[in-house]
């Protein structure tokens, strides 16, 4: 078996990417029907409602993130992990039978919005951390880009067959379908052999635990600016549902179909970064900071295209470059922790990643209503390389980096470190 696909040789691993491929295709089409639901049915085209929704969405990270992770250090995470997906499942359902009711408004979306948040809250720490009990630690790094590529392989299939059932049953059916998803996922977990598994440490029960979490962060610079760079993009850059949406809707007058073809298109460069990262062995800040800058590039780009399809195949390099950042960022905190702190590391990471989505989303929101959809995407774009510029300076100065470029031998670019013994935490770089 390939280098980019060992972590699939260990059954546990195999059921779960099965599964996942699955109830992922199924949120990417939640996803589109919910934004579609807002911007087309409920609303006069309000790019501030799909940013309210989005937020409500992303909310409980910011409130209850550094709890999930506790208790994804604390408790056995099969169990949780049934729970939380049990949960998404059954809301998904709920919405759907509300909107095929014909009864739906606003505020349900909302409020429907931010449950799944709370779920999807306590969801995501025990899911990240999850897949390290089921490979051994070389092949955590793997697991974690194949995670992203099942991901954003469901992105292909997902937002298309999205706009395809929008315009043939509606968006109700979409939310059902996606809650039956979630059935897949909890079979693989409860089939899943103990024996195969590879245990890691639970914390016990103590005080001061989430504190403990965030001092050992503080004392982990390479994990600060990785926090960093990625609140930044994840709160201006990575609105890709609600810039995606009004693109199609107000700039380019489309329909359902050709939103959820951008989705899809996006997913190509997305599947190709994850692809290449599950190929990584040892993934470094260096490769998140660069891929920002890569991102910054591409999104300018992507806003300046005059045409539809112009605009479709830009999104394939927003894809690759956000996906390799994303890919990397995570990587490069789960394979470096120490494991009985991982849960709660991650609900952090997750908090400043995710959770920035609620500050985000209605700013970018009203920027693309007021001054047009394409601002909106350039205002990521500068976000994202003032970050990417400030975390360069700050780790050359802070870890004594400085960068050698050369033209006739490979490789080009070198990273050297002044003072390498000094700067422990710049092996990571």
């Amino acid at each position: 078996m390939s280098a980019t696909f060992s972590s699939l040789k260990y059954p546990n691993y195999r059921m779960w990417f099965g599964a996942a491929l699955v109830a992922n295709v199924g949120t990417w089409m939640q996803r589109i029907a919910q934004d579609w639901l807002v911007l087309t049915e409920l609303t006069d085209e309000s790019g501030v409602a799909v940013g309210i929704t989005t937020a409500l969405q992303f909310l409980p990270f910011l409130l209850i993130g550094p709890w999930a992770g506790l208790l994804a250090d604390r408790l056995p995470r099969r169990r949780l992990l049934m729970c939380t997906q049990g949960a998404m499942g059954f809301l998904a359902l709920a919405l759907g039978a509300l909107v095929l009711s014909g009864e739906v408004q606003l505020w349900h979306v909302y409020g429907f919005a931010l449950a799944l948040g709370v779920a999807t809250a306590f969801d995501n720490p025990v899911r990240q951390t999850f897949v390290a009990e089921l490979v051994p630690p070389e092949r955590l790094a793997n697991a974690v880009g194949l995670n992203s590529a099942s991901f954003n392989a469901a992105r292909l299939v997902g937002p298309g067959a999205a706009g395809l059932l929008i315009a043939a049953v509606g968006s109700g059916w979409v939310f059902v379908i996606n809650g039956v998803t979630f059935a897949a996922t909890i079979a693989a977990v409860g089939l899943m052999k103990p024996a195969l598994m590879w245990a890691r440490p639970r914390a016990p029960r103590a005080k001061g635990q989430i504190r403990e979490g965030v001092r050992y962060v503080r004392s982990r610079s390479d994990i600060v600016v990785i926090m960093v760079v990625m609140a930044v993009v994840s709160t201006f850059g990575l609105n890709f549902q609600l810039t995606s949406a009004m693109m199609a809707r107000v700039e380019f007058d489309r329909g359902a179909g050709e939103f959820g073809l951008l989705g899809s298109v996006l997913a190509i460069g997305s599947l190709a970064g994850a692809l290449l990262a599950a190929r990584r062995d040892r993934p470094r800040v260096r490769l998140v900071i660069g891929s920002a800058f890569a991102f910054a590039v591409a999104t300018a780009v992507n806003a300046l295209m005059p045409t539809y399809l112009g605009y479709v195949l830009t999104c394939i390099p927003v894809g690759l470059a956000s996906l390799t950042m994303m890919t990397a960022a995570n990587s490069t905190i789960q394979t470096s922790v120490d494991p009985v702190m991982r849960g709660r590391v991650m609900a952090l990471y997750m908090m400043v990643f995710l959770g920035a989505t609620p500050i985000g989303s209605p700013i970018v929101g009203w920027v693309g209503e007021a001054f047009g959809p394409r601002w909106a995407i350039l205002l990521g774009s500068a976000a994202t390389f003032a970050v990417a510029v400030g975390a360069t300076i700050w780790a050359m100065r802070s870890w004594r980096v400085t960068l050698r470029y050369r033209v006739r031998r490979r490789p080009h670019l070198e990273i050297v470190y002044l003072d390498a013994p000094a700067v422990e935490v710049a092996k990571a770089a």
